[in-house]
Order: structure tokens, then C-alpha cells, then sequence
């Protein structure tokens, strides 16, 4: 995995009900620059934004999450379709290799045993975890406002 190689790492996740727009977005970009956005209009919630810049060993961690993965091998055309309960994208621009997915929300493991690629809709779904665990923590790292 070559520093100097495009790369890119966007995840959404949301739906429109009945609090307007919900959804939970991050991208990573090549220059280290991961933001966040996190809408829940629920009791009136605002929404929440957030940029900071992670340095070259968080995005050789990232690339070797994604590489390790094997999501780069997948292919979506059989996984269910976005519906009234969302939808969720994910692209990912690593050197010449760019994937651009989308199915609709997974709650949990028993939402991908009945669909048609059960196996590559598991990687999907563990690699999400994966990123999302990464993101939570880096902004809850850089922006906690009392340390523990």
C-alpha cells in the first residue's frame, strides 16, 4: 500500500421519517482529513459536524482494515435495495481499485441471512463495524471536552 496512491473512504447511513432526515456520514480523504456528520432531528437534536486531520499511521490502519476486509472483491448487485427504512452507501478509492456500494440499512446479522449474498453482505457488514468503531473514537479522542 503506497502513501502516495488515491485514496478514499465515504460512509452514509439514513432514511427520512417522520424527525425529517437522520442520518450518520464520515469520509476519510488521502491528506488525512476525516470529517463527520451526525443528524437526529429526534426532541430536537441539532446537527453535529465535525473535522480533524489523522496523520499517516491512522490511514495505513484504515487501508490495512479495508485490505483485510476483502470488501474490494464484492460486489453488490445482489444485495437488497435501499427502502422506506434507508439506506446505506459505502465508496472506497484505494490506488487504481475504486468501489462505490449501496444496500439498504442493516440492523443486525439476522437481516443478511436471508438475502442473496449472505456472505458478502456479512464482509459489508463487519467492515462497517469495523470503521465505525475507528471513527467514534477518533473524534471522541479529539474532542472530549473532560478527560477521564
Amino acid at each position: 500500500m503506497d502513501q502516495n496512491e488515491d485514496f478514499y473512504v465515504r460512509y452514509y447511513v439514513g432514511h427520512k421519517g417522520q424527525y425529517g432526515h437522520e442520518f450518520l456520514e464520515f469520509e476519510f480523504r488521502k491528506d488525512g482529513r476525516l470529517r463527520y456528520a451526525n443528524n437526529s432531528n429526534y426532541k430536537s437534536d441539532k446537527l453535529i459536524r465535525k473535522e480533524v486531520y489523522v496523520n499517516d499511521i491512522v490511514l495505513q490502519v484504515l487501508k490495512r482494515i479495508i485490505d483485510d476486509s476483502e470488501i474490494l472483491k464484492e460486489d453488490d448487485s445482489n444485495w437488497p435495495r435501499s427502502d422506506k427504512n434507508g439506506r446505506q452507501e459505502l465508496e472506497i478509492k484505494l490506488g487504481k481499485t475504486h468501489i462505490s456500494f449501496s444496500t439498504s440499512k442493516i440492523g443486525s446479522l439476522s437481516d443478511i441471512k436471508g438475502s442473496k449474498d449472505a456472505d458478502g453482505l456479512a464482509i459489508f457488514f463487519y467492515l462497517i463495524q469495523d470503521l465505525k468503531a475507528l471513527v467514534f473514537s477518533l473524534i471522541g479522542l479529539h474532542f472530549r471536552i473532560k478527560p477521564v
